[in-house]
């Protein structure tokens, strides 16, 4: 570094990667700093400059200089720095410290984590630490990586394999390996290493006769409850299955249970049906939820919900490398919890690489006018939940809706406020005319719908509609 260069950082001014001391004696607050910067981005610390931001410099000697590396002896895990001498006009020197990004995140000084927000170093928060310390368990060995106990490549679902390889020369992520021997792809696929079969290969492709008992995580959890909490379900499943297995009978879930939001195009006069949610995001979050979950968690799984007003789809294990929910919705860097894992989805064409995932399926959720998804960390799992096209009308509230009284919401949800008539006009099944009036009167009591006017002018609406 030069004091042009020096002269260039003082110009900016302290900041997250930028710090400045007058003198070594205040080499630890100065070591403090450096623990920070290993933990956040790396930068530069610089001794010799005064609090008003004037290049002094310092009369530096070699003791002076092994001071200073003494109290950087004090980080943990030890990374050599070696403070570098800058000569300044005036005769003094200035003392460079640059710090890199740390490779063994969280670093400690004197036993204690510390963090850089800002032109402030303060003690790293339990929490930040703590996923620190997962980041550098999944860098020594990952769960994915580890050999696959009491399983060989018989147990693996053969076929689903060869389909793999296939599919991944067709889209051109993959040179054609010349053989169908299941080894052989394993193999050329990362799946196994000097001979033996990753626990990655059981994920991916295991046999459901030896998921269990060794591999109970591998395994996808699926509910439609009635109304808006965990109460009561209509329909459950759980299976224990590879992740392809689970991608194809979570769809097949979903088409079984979703309804569709109805609308009607007043030029045509005809009822539309929509998706109540787009698919195509859905099996995205799905895809990103098989790729990227903790694996390690034993009692872990894939959840899909289904209530009225909305579907969740849970994956076991925290954000992985400092990422936070927010992080998910704009531009941020793909680094896969289970890289092996990813890369044969990404391969197979489930995923797509550079963290694009959760942005396509903002993209996707804003195309078809929905509300944006909301991305929660909980307890332990990672939650992506939609909301709905349009007005879903509740199945229960305090005993069953009938057909009549759903269709009769699910109308009104288009209509806005409509007389009687217009009511009766656009239902199916023509029921009487009276029928529909006790039945607009149920739903009255059960403060579902509204009624403005009297005679020719009354209006029925949902509840609130009319006030918009």
């Amino acid at each position: 570094m030069t004091v042009d260069d020096i002269h260039a950082l003082v110009a900016e001014g302290e900041g997250e990667t930028v710090e400045f001391k007058a003198t070594t004696g205040q080499r630890s607050d100065a070591a403090k700093t450096v623990c920070a910067f290993l933990n956040r981005k790396g930068g530069t610390l610089v001794f010799g400059v005064l609090p008003e931001g004037q290049l002094s410099g310092l009369d530096v000697t070699e003791r002076t200089v092994a001071q200073v590396v003494h109290e950087l002896k004090k980080i943990e895990p030890f990374v050599p720095i070696n403070p570098d001498s800058v000569p300044l006009p005036n005769g003094r020197v200035a003392l460079v410290l640059d710090v890199p990004l740390g490779p063994d995140r969280p670093y400690t000084f004197d036993g204690r984590p510390y963090v850089r927000q800002g032109p402030t170093t303060s003690v790293m928060p339990r929490s930040q630490a703590d996923r620190f310390v997962e980041e550098r368990r999944y860098r020594g060995r990952r769960w994915e990586e580890v050999p696959a106990y009491r399983t060989t490549p018989a147990d693996l679902d053969a076929s689903e394999v060869t389909r793999t390889v296939e599919e991944a020369i067709r889209r051109g992520r993959m040179d054609e390996p010349g053989t169908r021997n299941t080894v052989a792809l394993l193999g050329s696929l990362g799946l196994m290493r000097d001979g033996e079969l990753l626990n990655a290969a059981v994920a991916l492709f295991g046999r459901t006769n030896r998921l269990l008992p060794y591999y109970p995580q591998c395994s996808l959890r699926m509910a439609r409850f009635r109304g808006i909490t965990k109460d009561e379900f209509e329909d459950e499943a759980q299976i224990e299955g590879h992740v392809f297995e689970q991608f194809v009978r979570a769809q097949q879930f979903m088409r079984r249970h979703l309804p569709v939001a109805g609308r009607i195009v007043p030029d045509l006069f005809e009822r539309i049906d929509d998706p109540l949610y787009p698919l195509e995001a859905l099996r995205e979050a799905l895809a990103n939820a098989l790729c990227h979950r903790d694996y390690s968690i034993e009692g872990g799984a894939i959840t899909l919900a289904l209530y009225d007003d909305r579907l969740e789809i849970t994956s076991s294990g925290k954000l992985p490398f400092n990422l936070t929910p927010a992080d998910l919705k704009r531009a941020h860097a793909s680094r896969p919890r289970n890289p092996i894992i990813a890369s044969v989805l990404y391969r197979r064409g489930l995923i797509e690489r550079w963290g694009r995932g959760t942005l396509k399926i903002v993209r996707l959720i804003d195309r078809a006018g929905l509300a944006e998804p909301e991305f929660e960390e909980r307890t332990g799992d990672v939650v992506v939940r939609f909301f709905p096209t349009g007005y879903v009308p509740p199945s229960r509230i305090s005993h069953d809706l009938t057909p009549l009284q759903q269709s009769l919401l699910a109308l009104l949800a288009n209509l806005g406020n409509a007389p009687l008539g217009d009511i009766e006009g656009h239902l199916s099944g023509s029921p009487a005319r009276r029928t529909i009036q006790e039945n607009l009167q149920v739903l009255r009591s059960l403060a579902l719908v509204d009624l403005t006017g009297h005679g020719r002018g009354a209006r029925w609406s949902l509840k609130g509609a009319h006030e918009d």
